[in-house]
């Protein structure tokens, strides 16, 4: 079955590293308190860190659905509705170095 992924890279500003990471704990508790509110997600969120290429130190935040209509129906909800959510977005951007931050989406090969 194919996957979509939703894969974000960025880099937290060096001041605000231990604000990041306590942030991403409150997000990952968030989902674990309110399962249904991450119901069209196929696995959890995952969160890595670069450490050899073209930005070292960059972490790359990745999760996976089971389509697109998922993926869309998740944000819409999520980023549109989810006053928890989007307030958490926004510490997360005053966080990192804006010019660092994209996103992606990408698919399996079957």
């Amino acid at each position: 079955m194919m996957s979509i992924f939703r894969v974000g890279k960025f880099v937290v500003r060096q001041e605000n590293q231990a604000e990041f990471k306590s942030l991403w704990q409150r997000f990952l508790m968030y989902q674990k308190e309110n399962p249904e509110k991450f119901r069209e997600l196929k696995s959890g969120y995952r969160l890595f860190t670069q450490t050899f290429g073209d930005m070292q130190g960059a972490y790359i935040m990745m999760v996976e659905f089971a389509s697109l209509a998922n993926l869309e129906k998740y944000q819409t909800r999520m980023l549109g509705e989810d006053k928890v959510t989007i307030k958490i977005v926004e510490e997360f951007m005053s966080l990192i170095e804006p010019a660092s931050y994209s996103l992606s989406i990408w698919n399996t090969i079957e």
